[in-house]
């Protein structure tokens, strides 16, 4: 098992976001929650132990 580091995270919301660019048509309403979800992980700012 692996760290899942900000730079996993911003690999995730490049490929979802692509996705979504790619088959406007599909119902995308959970990746885009988990958009929010990666969104505000990103923008915190990292723990410190």
């Amino acid at each position: 098992m692996h760290a899942v580091t900000e730079g996993d995270r911003r690999k995730e919301l490049t490929t979802l976001l692509q996705q979504i660019q790619a088959h406007p048509e599909r119902d995308w309403s959970a990746v885009r929650t988990r958009i929010a979800t990666l969104n505000k992980l990103i923008s915190k700012p990292p723990r410190s132990h």
